[in-house]
This record gives C-alpha cells, sequence and structure tokens, in this order.
C-alpha cells in the first residue's frame, strides 16, 4: 500500500512538471526597457530618449527578468527571477550613486549582498538602497547617514536661535564615533550633498532648536513662491560652515559609504516592502506596521519631532497619529463620536508606502492616504504649506478609497480603486499632470482627456516627473524631461500627460528613478 501511494506520488509528480513545463512555454519572455539619464549606459553619457531593451547578464546564463525597482541618482536597479538585485547605469563621475550601485555601468550585473536568500523588493534614494528578501529580512547600504547604527542623533541650533527653548539628547555611551553633516549644492535644480565629518566625545550632549515654520497658507494652489524654491529651501535648512577640501572622487565617496548590512527589528517582525527618500527609509511589515530610519528633520519619520537622524528603526504610529490627531491619544479620546468615527475611517493597519525627497506617504486597509514630513511645496496635501511632524489623513480624500501611492522630490501622486489619479505638491515642471506648472496644496485629479476610459494600475514618481501604467498596459508620462525620463523622444517638460509608444510591448509594471524610467514587459514574440 505504502509503495503504491509512492508510485501514485511520482506519477502526480510528473504531471505537476509537465503542467508547469507546458505554462512555461505558453508565457512570453519577460523584458526590461528604460529611459531617460543613465550616464553608463551610453559611452557618450547622453541621456536615453526613447524606450531602450535592458540586456540581461551573461553571467546569468538561464535567469529572467522579474521587476523593476526604478533605482537612485544614475543608476537603475531590477530583480532577476532567481532573486537576483541587477544594478547598472552609473558612472565614476556620479560619486556616491557609482559607489552605491556597485559600479555597474552599462551592463546589469547582481549586487553582492551577503545572503542567498532571494530577493524580493528593492527601492533606493538619491545615494542608498534597501532590499527585503523572501524571508521578510532587510538589507540597506550606501551613504552612512542612511544606514542604522543604533544611534538617534539630534539636531544642532543654528546661529539666532539662542532665545529658543533647546531640546537635549544625550547622543549616547558609544564612545567616540564620527557622524556626518551635510552641505547642500544644487546643479540645475537638483539637490545634492557634500557630507563633512565631525566627532563626537562619549558623554556628549546636541543642543535641539525647534525649527521655526514658513509660509503658511490656508488652502488651494501656491504658485509664486515656487519660483524661490532654492532660496526657501536654504532657509529651511541648515547648511555647514565648514570647509571641505579636495579629495579624489571615488576613493573619499567610499569612506562615506556602508557596505550592506542587516536591519535588526524587532523579534517576529517580517518585512514586506520598503521604500527609500532622499535620506530617510521606511519600511512595512506583513502586519501592516510602519518602521522607519535616517534623516527626520522636516519629520518625514513621523515620530512628532524633528530630530536629525534615526539610526535605529523606529515604529511610525500612523494609525495613531492619524486616527487622533496630533494632541490626542486613544484613551482621550473615548466616548467622543467624531473621534471614533475618524479612527474607523482611518482603518487599522498600512498596505502601501511611499518617501519623497524630504516627505513620506502611506494608504491603510480602507483607502486611507496620511502624508506626513515636508510640506513647503504642499506636498503633505493638507491645504497649506506646513510640514507635518506626525502622518495625518488627508482629509479631503476620505470620499475616495486610495488603493496606489508614489512620492517625488517635492510632489505626491496616488491612485484609487477606480483607477483615477490625484496629485499634489510642487510643479515646476509639470509632474502634477494638471496642465498648468501651478503647486497644489490640495489633491487635484488629473483628468487629461487622453486618460479618458483608462483606469491607473500602477504609478511611480521620479524626482521631477511621474510615469502611470494603466489596467490595459500602456504607459503615460509626465513632468520634467531634460534628460528624456518621459520616453517621447524629445527633451521637452509635458505638463499632461502623454503616452509612451510602445505598441509592440504589453506591460507590467513602471518605476521610477531620478532621472530615469524603467518598464517591465511582456515581448511581443
Amino acid at each position: 500500500m505504502n509503495g503504491g501511494g509512492e508510485g501514485a506520488d511520482e506519477m502526480e509528480e510528473d504531471g505537476k512538471e509537465e503542467e508547469e513545463e507546458e505554462k512555461r512555454k505558453g508565457e512570453k519572455e519577460k523584458v526590461v526597457l528604460m529611459w531617460g539619464y543613465l550616464p553608463g549606459v551610453s559611452p557618450q553619457r547622453s541621456p536615453l530618449l526613447y524606450p531602450v531593451l535592458v540586456p540581461m547578464p551573461d553571467s546569468a546564463p538561464g535567469d529572467s527578468w522579474k521587476d523593476v525597482s526604478g533605482g537612485g541618482c544614475g543608476f537603475a536597479m531590477a530583480i532577476s527571477e532567481s532573486g537576483k538585485l541587477l544594478t547598472w547605469g552609473s558612472a565614476d563621475e556620479m560619486g556616491q550613486s557609482y559607489v552605491t550601485s556597485g559600479k555597474h555601468e552599462e551592463t546589469p550585473e547582481a549586487f553582492p549582498l551577503p545572503t542567498e536568500a532571494p530577493i524580493v523588493k528593492a527601492a533606493a534614494g538619491w545615494a542608498h538602497c534597501v532590499a527585503v528578501t523572501a524571508y521578510g529580512e532587510v538589507y540597506t547600504w550606501g551613504w552612512k547617514e542612511c544606514v542604522p547604527t543604533g544611534r538617534v542623533i539630534a539636531d544642532h541650533p543654528s546661529a539666532g536661535t539662542s532665545s529658543e527653548k533647546d531640546e537635549r539628547h544625550n547622543v549616547g555611551d558609544q564612545g567616540e564615533h564620527t557622524n556626518p553633516i551635510l552641505c547642500q549644492l544644487s546643479i540645475e535644480g537638483v539637490s545634492f550633498f557634500i557630507s563633512i565629518v565631525y566627532r563626537c566625545n562619549k558623554g556628549n550632549s546636541i543642543a535641539v532648536s525647534p525649527r521655526s515654520q514658513v509660509s503658511r497658507t490656508s488652502a488651494g494652489t501656491v504658485s509664486a513662491f515656487e519660483n524661490r524654491g532654492g532660496e526657501e529651501s536654504t532657509k529651511r535648512r541648515r547648511i555647514s560652515s565648514a570647509k571641505v577640501g579636495p579629495e579624489s572622487s571615488t576613493s573619499s565617496e567610499e569612506t562615506l559609504s556602508s557596505p550592506p548590512c542587516l536591519v535588526t527589528l524587532s523579534s517576529g517582525v517580517r518585512i514586506v516592502t520598503v521604500a527609500a527618500g532622499g535620506r530617510h527609509t521606511l519600511a512595512l511589515s506583513d502586519m501592516g506596521h510602519v518602521w522607519g530610519w535616517g534623516y527626520g528633520g522636516e519629520g518625514q519619520l513621523g515620530l512628532g519631532s524633528r530630530i536629525r537622524t534615526v539610526s535605529s528603526p523606529h515604529p511610525v504610529p500612523c494609525i495613531e497619529s492619524a486616527a487622533y490627531g496630533k494632541d490626542r491619544t486613544p484613551g482621550s479620546a473615548k466616548g467622543n463620536r467624531s473621534s471614533e468615527g475618524q479612527a474607523k475611517l482611518i482603518g487599522s493597519c498600512v498596505k502601501a508606502i511611499a518617501c519623497g525627497g524630504r516627505h513620506s506617504a502611506a494608504v491603510t486597509d480602507t483607502g486611507a492616504l496620511l502624508t506626513f514630513g515636508w510640506g513647503l511645496y504642499g506636498q503633505c496635501g493638507q491645504g497649506s504649506t506646513d510640514d507635518e511632524l506626525s502622518p495625518i489623513c488627508v482629509s479631503s480624500l476620505l470620499g475616495v478609497k486610495i488603493e496606489g501611492i508614489a512620492a517625488g522630490l517635492w510632489h505626491t501622486v496616488c491612485t484609487s480603486v477606480d483607477g483615477d489619479v490625484y496629485s499634489f505638491g510642487g510643479n515646476q515642471f509639470g509632474q502634477l499632470g494638471t496642465g498648468s506648472d501651478q503647486a497644489e496644496t490640495l489633491p487635484k485629479l488629473v483628468d487629461a482627456s487622453c486618460l479618458e476610459n483608462k483606469n491607473a494600475r500602477a504609478v511611480s514618481c521620479g524626482a521631477r516627473h511621474t510615469a502611470m501604467l494603466t489596467d490595459d498596459g500602456e504607459v503615460f508620462c509626465w513632468g520634467w524631461n531634460k534628460y528624456g525620463q518621459l520616453g517621447l523622444g524629445d527633451a521637452i517638460d509635458r505638463n499632461i500627460p502623454s503616452q509612451v509608444p510602445m505598441e509592440t510591448y504589453h506591460l507590467l509594471n513602471i518605476s521610477c528613478g531620478w532621472w530615469h524610467t524603467l518598464v517591465l514587459a511582456e515581448s511581443p514574440t
């Protein structure tokens, strides 16, 4: 009887193998296409104005594409069916990004991670990356400020704040250590940062001064201040006056870069997806809880403060903060019907996350949209330009069930279960797709005529451009196009969605890097 059972099992297994083989034969090959600025791909360092096929590496025979993961500033990332994280597109003049991408240029290569576990999700900020394994573990690497070290580093007081009440945080008992201060550099409207090292000795404390918030508006749109983005941005930042000496490009960048490390989370926490901003990271667990670390000076970590750096993962109180408001707690709200009703609308867990340059967003199980962080361009969707230090519900969308979320440097885009697209925030290059260059502090429906009868399946944001995938496999792009990141064959910005000509491919997913766009598609043959 046992023998007969084993034979039946073998026949069943053979049948399954044949079925899988037939299924594989019927499946079309998956390909990845890219366009925009990936300097290592072109010998002349010129942008790719049209979609171009990305080759699978010769070092991975039999492997194929599984998903696209955008990438950072000048480098791209994708995941193979075998679970390898492939990076490419950078060039040595990209400095920190070149090191972070593994120095992979024209041809995709597997990034060397200290694990054999398959990678299932990945994301990148300006010069840091984060990846999730099939077992729910998280690895991160790149710019040292973005990689957890177990320390919480407070902000520094600036000149002229002596009259403000100081909060003091102990650096910790790690002994003498170094931490980077960042100087902001703006080149062609893109913010870069130079890291300057200062030294703290054991037992020292660092003073923290609350930052005053800038221009506030009651509702609607923002216009004139947006043209002064660089000036306002400078006012909002503390720029170090320390001098930086000349250094060799790659070697100096390597000293400021951390190799891949396993992120330590609470026991039993299993991460399912991650998001990376300019200098901060969010991770979402299978239980719908959010964890954050990195730079938090504008509230993008949702911890209710302006702590400069959170160097160990901290739970982000998304549901609690959004459901009960800034000055209330669940206990104080008992018996308050309006508070209880708000809590029900907010939901009980988070289903999706996104990181922008200095702000963050999350979608709950009820379809509520939460935002937090830098608000200068209205990217938190609250009808003002205030920073939001804790997660807060975008109340104007409470009647709409939100499903997808993406964030750029200064803007936010979301999709509803009905396939509509809403956008808000900075709009200097048309990245909101509203037909103008006027910023929006409240969500606005993207209702271009070309999207009539089209339903959004996915949306992704680059630094200043947006890409949308429809449920019938078409791609529309809009926003900044100086480097061809819209894939339309030119370098002209668009303030309304424009379809990328890709008739021969059926598109499956889309993901933007800072200055480029990637799509996963089925080959026509």
